[in-house]
């Protein structure tokens, strides 16, 4: 058995009667969970559960142990220099929400923040609820082929840019981006430099130090972890400058009618009682994939869609489109695609001449659909990234997402599948 099927006997999801012929290829938005990280939180549930930092007796101070231990391997696991530089929150939403927030407090009217086109809402919204002081969102543009137009990014990088805030890979196209080119431009700027990692730190190795950046927000829930667990890496100088997000239990030091003072980082930015279980968890996927290793991880994902591209001219199947770099080398294991051409959709100005106008003569949700008749999970839908729909010019795509689980043999039934479905529509018409 190969190594990557014996991998994919580690989560129980697969063993289920119901589940036995499930191809699961929807891990850009959630990943399944081994039965190490399983056992993990029942461990921590049936023999140390209690609350942290605030029990004297020993149930909590192991708990306690425990959750500080989580916080010491995650930072290892991103190349952080101190495990005070790692804050648990929710997920990658909740991690830039707060950089908006804190570092907002800190702009005025006609400051800049530069994203991208391809960014997820969550690095778009929390950036647009600054639009009502004054603070202008620019968007970087991609070129034809979907990568990042660097020389768009450096137009747009102006001296009143105080903020960059990027995707490491995009969730629709899965295209990695240069980071730490970025962030090298960025700081020369002035910039503070932000990156999403919840699309790259589950799928390669992430080195915050090697990257650069000030601030690194990812979901433990996309690694094999627990959903509900999340991490913001900082740098410590900045975070120890920053207002606290949330107020309340735990990120105090003193409280008083006159007042109240922080406490240390980054403890500051963890009001109330946290999510124990996840970090555990999230600890517990940490030394899954460390086990298998990161440089692994992303040689197989390579090797997936490689394969995918590969049986995407092979099989050569009517009015399929795919999105994305057609180099695996510069992509993430994200395989969105439409069956068929729609008229050009009313898109942004500034979009809207662009030439890449693609649609779906076989709509996404029915491909989906389709397609889990077959036992096929895949995502349809604009995957939380509206603003790059409508700069490819598509109502929506689906999309087909790859991790450690994965086989060739799952892409091989993903085209299998699709060319059926072809074939019924074509029947239909």
């Amino acid at each position: 058995m190969a190594q990557w099927e014996k991998i994919k006997q580690d989560f129980p999801i697969f063993h289920s009667e119901k589940n036995r012929n499930l191809t699961y290829l929807d891990s850009a938005a959630t990943s399944q969970k081994p039965k190490k990280v399983i056992d993990a939180v029942t461990y921590f549930y049936e023999n140390y559960y209690s609350n942290v930092h605030r029990g004297i007796y020993s149930l909590s101070e192991i708990a306690t142990d425990m959750y500080e231990k989580a916080r010491e391997n995650v930072s290892s696991f991103i190349g952080s220099a101190s495990p005070e530089q790692v804050v648990f929150l929710r997920n990658t939403t909740e991690a830039l929400n707060l950089l908006s927030y804190t570092l907002g407090r800190d702009l005025v009217a006609g400051d800049e923040v530069l994203i991208s086109i391809m960014e997820h809402h969550s690095n778009i919204v929390p950036w647009q609820f600054l639009e009502e002081r004054g603070i202008k969102v620019s968007y970087t543009d991609i070129t034809e082929e979907g990568k990042l137009d660097m020389e768009d990014f450096s137009r747009k990088l102006t001296p009143r840019t105080r903020i960059v805030s990027m995707t490491q890979v995009s969730n629709l196209l899965g295209t990695i981006n240069p980071v730490r080119v970025m962030g090298k431009m960025a700081h020369d700027n002035g910039s503070i430099f932000i990156v999403d990692g919840a699309q790259s730190v589950p799928h390669m190795k992430v080195d915050v130090r090697d990257i650069g950046c000030d601030f690194l927000a990812f979901s433990g829930h996309k690694m094999l972890g627990p959903s509900g667990i999340g991490v913001l890496y900082g740098k410590q100088e900045m975070l120890e400058e920053m207002h606290p997000f949330l107020g309340g239990g735990e990120m105090i030091r003193t409280v008083s009618t006159s007042g109240s003072t922080w406490n240390d980082v980054p403890l500051k930015f963890e009001a109330g009682t946290p999510n124990m279980e996840g970090a555990i968890g999230l600890s517990a996927a940490v030394d899954y994939l460390d086990e298998i290793g990161m440089d692994q991880v992303r040689d197989h994902e390579m090797d997936l869609i490689h394969y995918t591209l590969k049986l995407e001219e092979e099989y050569n199947i009517d009015d399929l489109v795919s999105y994305g770099p057609r180099n695996p080398d510069a992509r993430g294991g994200v395989y969105s695609f439409n069956m068929g051409e729609i008229p050009p959709m009313d898109m942004d100005s500034q979009f809207r001449d662009n030439g890449m106008v693609i649609g779906s003569s076989v709509h996404p949700h029915d491909v989906s659909s389709s397609l889990d008749e077959a036992d096929v999970a895949v995502r349809s839908g604009h995957h939380c990234a509206m603003p790059l729909n409508h700069r490819l010019g598509v109502v929506a795509t689906s999309r087909a997402s790859y991790y450690i689980y994965n086989t060739r043999n799952d892409v091989e039934k993903l085209f299998d599948q699709l060319e059926k479905i072809r074939k019924v529509y074509d029947h239909g018409r």
